[in-house]
């Protein structure tokens, strides 16, 4: 099958179904200039151990050095732009053919393109900008905690409201589109495994091979900013 035949065996699977739920993970912001976490080479975690920078313990500990790793990180996020892919999932949530999209991204960036229900399993920045400035924000009610950023580090929980929609979105689909996700990462990982337990349809888009791609109805491996405008394109005809 080549390339115009999988987006168009995409497009009429979305066509036709009822309630579309779309997945994302990084591979959908990395074409933005954010990087990623696991990718062989670039990834953040190959440069640094997550469980020294980036878990709850470790910021207990030293919130300094926590805030010292993510400030770059923060900076690319502010400084990044919705791509091509964002904008197009945008389009066919407001035109009625995606119902929720839960991402594993805290960048913002699908509700800038202007995606309307989306659901942050792994949270987001959007009350970080104080802590640019090079300082750690404390907690103005007792006067010496270190404030920490909305996004789920190792070793915290999830945030439960956040999930029971997004299992709920995935339950209720007849359809789910995974976008730029390696599907590595427990729990998130295992909704598609849930869809197809339940004999529903998924399509996926990422770069690599994922563990659900030999029961997919459709596997495009290629950049999602190249896959998703195209079904944008053909849903418009």
């Amino acid at each position: 099958m080549n390339f115009e035949e999988q987006i168009q065996k995409a497009t009429n699977l979305i066509k036709h179904a009822k309630k579309v739920v779309v997945l994302t993970g990084a591979g959908i912001s990395t074409p933005s200039g954010i990087p990623d976490f696991r990718s062989a080479g670039s990834g953040l975690w190959k440069k640094f151990n997550p469980m020294e920078v980036a878990s709850i313990g470790a910021f207990h500990q030293n919130p300094n050095r926590f805030y010292e790793w993510v400030r770059p990180l923060v900076q690319k996020i502010l400084d990044a732009k919705p791509n091509s892919a964002h904008i197009a999932l945008a389009e066919l949530e407001s035109k009625g053919y995606i119902d929720a999209v839960i991402t594993q991204n805290i960048d913002n960036l699908h509700q800038v393109a202007g995606s309307k229900n989306v659901l942050e399993v792994h949270g987001h920045i959007r009350e970080i900008n104080c802590a640019i400035d090079g300082s750690i924000p404390k907690c103005s009610k007792c006067g010496s905690g270190s404030l920490k950023p909305n996004v789920v580090l190792f070793g915290e929980m999830l945030p439960a409201q956040v999930m029971i929609e997004a299992e709920k979105a995935v339950d209720e689909a007849d359809l789910i589109l995974v976008a730029g996700s390696s599907l590595e990462v427990s729990p998130i990982s295992e909704m598609p495994h849930r869809v197809v337990l339940h004999g529903k349809k998924i399509i996926v888009v990422n770069l690599q091979d994922t563990y659900i791609g030999s029961k997919a109805d459709v596997v495009i491996q290629r950049n999602v900013v190249d896959v998703l405008p195209k079904i944008a394109e053909f849903m418009r005809r």
